[in-house]
């Protein structure tokens, strides 16, 4: 009994939980495992070789050309209509592309909620103070209830996804889910793992929270619960990765018998990490909508106050994410290179060139409204207004910036213009539109953006520690320099081949991240015990830069839409690329006017969905007015936070 007494105790607990994370962080690193050592195995369920045996048929990998057993059909070859549904006049492609949107939406939101929660529950069990421990803890609960509601959207629209699949292309999915047989029942069991989970971790919440024991407990099924939801995610990813890079079949696209080396596509780790950074800063976009419509909908001071401080909260958790998303869709498009380079061409400089202006348009329209919302947000600092006179050079850089990477390299025009300008390419505005210019452009936008952040830690305190000095002019050279150095390989990539080339987007990436992490890091340092000239007036946010968020949150899910779109263009006629021809009318590709309508359709209807789960998360408030004037985390001193029952 005492050896349990002393199992229990909470110190041995929180190291226990440090373990457990440890261990989930070990099983999402087992995608990574090299596949030659899985390969060197046998089959599951393979046929031992005996003497005087029939020989079993063997076929090389169409990828990893590793020879493995022949144990599946050859890929069907599809007939329209035997092999296709039809609903009405309406493309079956439009069907599938809109139910497969809403999924991915709202999975990508309950998929980034955990993660807030996570990191929001763990601040708050840190903090010394009871009061601010509180007040995070009470955050958490409320991202989590958010959430709650679209846990249940996401799981209706699987279906209805899968039922589309089954309706309009059958001869595809019975393909796919024949390849995939294997892991099937896996990721079921999972997801009903994580529904499991997810409801004992929130309706435990306050039961869990009666002693440090049970709430490191709460902790570890926080951390638990977003490892299942990861690995679901990466498990549904297989699909898009195989579709669009296949391997563990041959050329006629049969099953060599080794689940591993299907799920394992030479694009499949870019795709995950690329879709786990949008979905996060996509979740913390969402979130901070959510509470910039509380905010403006808020009767009393004390309930903007903590609405503002819940939507900041929540854009810079997704803006954290947000930062080095484009460096992981370079990655991911290098890799997509690297895989097939007519493939790389189609996407930046062939028939969806175009479509990337447009994915660029959004992710420029995202930073620049998140450093106006950091400008209006200072606007309830005190001490800030000595920073105003900078903004605006700070937005000449970034409207610089921008129309320097939405500048075309290539011109759509008629054959009468083509022939008057002598080409497709304009002859003074073309050279702004290669690689060089625009990585030059994402990489200052990046950097401008990390600055205002400096700035909006600094704008109503004043360093007080004996290196201030020194420490602004290291800063000052931090962000001088990594400029400099971005702007010199910019113009240095006019000089040299285009395979030379392509190398400098790697100096200009770690040129931008030592902004991020050392510049940050820095000033941070800086700011301990800084001399305070106000407390943050929170709830004084201007309705100007609510709106910013809605217009943050919109932009995320545009643009979401939009690589989705690219993604699933880039296969042509194909619907697994190279293996199984897609034989329907509508093996086009679409114009970039109508994907831009069904784009825009989609984020209409996923919105309507979504305030529907704001409202129905509205209904169950019930606001205990404060009794005294809490502490409150660092920026909301003075702010009493109403507590929410939950």
């Amino acid at each position: 009994m005492s050896f349990l007494k002393g199992l229990c105790h909470p110190k041995r607990m929180k190291w226990g939980a440090v373990a457990l994370l440890g261990l989930f962080g070990l099983l999402l690193l087992l995608p990574l495992m090299p596949i030659q050592a899985i390969a060197d195995e046998a089959p599951a369920g393979a046929p031992a070789a005996t003497e005087g045996a029939t020989a079993v048929e063997k076929a090389k990998d169409v990828h990893w050309k590793i020879e493995g057993i022949v144990s599946g059909p050859p890929a069907p070859k599809l007939k329209y209509p035997d092999n296709y549904g039809t609903y009405g006049t309406f493309q079956s492609r439009t069907l599938i592309w809109v139910a497969n949107q809403q999924h991915l939406y709202f999975g990508s939101f309950v998929l980034a909620v955990p993660m807030f929660v996570l990191v929001m529950e763990l601040v708050g069990m840190l903090q010394k103070d009871k009061r601010m421990a509180k007040k995070y803890d009470d955050l958490a609960h409320e991202f989590m209830k958010i959430s709650l509601t679209a846990y249940s959207i996401t799981a209706i629209l699987g279906g209805v996804l899968i039922f589309t699949f089954l309706a309009l292309y059958p001869g595809f999915f019975m393909y796919l889910a024949g390849i995939f047989r294997p892991v099937m029942h896996i990721y079921a069991l999972l997801f009903i793992l994580e529904s499991g989970i997810l409801y004992v971790y929130y309706y435990g919440w306050d039961r869990m929270n009666e002693s440090a024991y049970l709430k490191w407990c709460h902790l570890s099924l926080s951390v638990l619960l977003n490892t299942v939801g990861l690995i679901l995610m990466f498990f549904a990813n297989t699909w898009v990765a195989f579709m669009q890079s296949p391997s563990g079949v041959d050329e006629q696209g049969r099953f060599l018998g080794n689940i591993w080396m299907a799920i394992h596509t030479p694009l499949v780790i870019p795709i995950v990490v690329h879709r786990i950074l949008g979905n996060a800063a996509f979740g913390g976009g969402v979130v901070a909508a959510y509470a910039a419509y509380r905010l403006l909908a808020a009767k009393s001071p004390e309930e903007k106050a903590h609405y503002d401080w819940m939507s900041y909260t929540a854009m810079f958790m997704g803006v954290l994410n947000l930062i080095p998303l484009p460096f992981a869709g370079y990655w991911l498009m290098r890799e997509v290179y690297a895989y097939r380079q007519q493939m790389g061409i189609t996407l930046m400089g062939g028939l969806l060139a175009w479509v990337f202006i447009m994915q660029a348009t959004m992710i420029a329209t995202l930073f620049v409204t998140l450093n106006y919302y950091l400008w209006t947000a200072m606007g309830r600092m005190p001490g800030a207004e000595r920073y105003y006179k900078y903004f605006k050079y700070m937005l000449l850089v970034l409207i610089v910036s921008t129309l320097t990477w939405l500048t075309p390299h290539t011109l759509v025009m008629t054959p009468a213009e083509l022939k008057a300008m002598g080409g497709a390419q304009h002859p003074v505005v073309g050279n702004y539109g290669v690689m060089s210019a625009k990585n030059t452009a994402i990489n200052t936008i990046i950097t401008t953006t990390v600055l205002c952040f400096c700035i909006y830690q600094r704008a109503n305190k004043v360093p007080t520690v004996k290196w201030a000095r020194i420490g602004n002019l290291a800063l000052a050279a931090i962000f001088v320099g990594a400029e400099l150095n971005i702007l010199f390989l910019g113009i240095y990539g006019y000089y040299i081949p285009a395979n030379v080339r392509i190398g400098l987007s790697v100096p200009q990436v770690c040129s931008t991240l030592s902004t991020l992490f050392i510049g940050v890091t820095l000033n941070t340092m800086m700011l301990k015990n800084a001399r305070s000239l106000g407390e943050v007036r929170w709830g004084q946010m201007s309705v100007r830069g609510a709106y910013a968020l809605f217009l943050l949150a919109v932009a995320f899910t545009w643009t979401m839409a939009v690589m989705g779109y690219i993604r699933s263009s880039v296969r042509l006629h194909w619907h697994v690329n190279e293996i199984m021809r897609d034989a329907s009318p509508w093996a086009f590709t679409n114009p970039i006017g109508y994907a831009g309508n069904i784009n825009s359709m989609n984020v209409l209807i996923f919105w309507t969905m979504l305030l529907f789960v704001f409202w129905l998360g509205s209904l169950t408030d019930k606001k205990v007015p404060a009794k005294v004037k809490e502490a409150a985390p660092e920026g909301i001193v003075g702010e009493t936070i109403p507590v929410a029952s939950h």
